[in-house]
């Protein structure tokens, strides 16, 4: 397996359709619906990079984000933000930013195309 991706969307569609196809591009993907467990998995599993809904239950992946980037532990562990809002999209220039935002619905090639840029950086 290649590079490890923790992938974090509240819908359980949206990540089957993600860990599939990230599959098929040789990743080894770690699928969560909980925003809460972010952490305690980022420590375990020890992703390469974080794909992460911004509207999870309850939670909101911006600020998950921000957290993640705070922690000395984590903070290089590059940070890819998916939302339907397409506003969503000034979180880049705040504080904590992640590395890299795209809009749903996405082009699968271009997703892969940003993923694959963040790990080589």
């Amino acid at each position: 397996m290649g590079k490890r991706i923790l992938v974090v969307d509240d819908d359980t569609g949206v990540l089957e359709v993600l860990t599939e196809i990230l599959y098929i591009y040789d990743f080894d993907v770690k699928a969560i619906s909980q925003g809460e467990l972010v952490f305690a998995e980022a420590n375990n599993y020890h992703p390469d990079l974080i794909l992460m809904d911004v509207m999870l239950s309850g939670m909101d992946g911006r600020n998950i984000c921000k957290s993640l980037k705070a922690d000395p532990e984590l903070n290089r562990i590059p940070v890819i933000l998916l939302s339907a809002n397409v506003n969503a999209y000034n979180v880049m220039f705040d504080k904590g930013a992640p590395n890299d935002f795209v809009a749903k619905p996405f082009d699968m090639d271009n997703l892969i195309h940003r993923i694959e840029l963040q790990l080589a950086a």
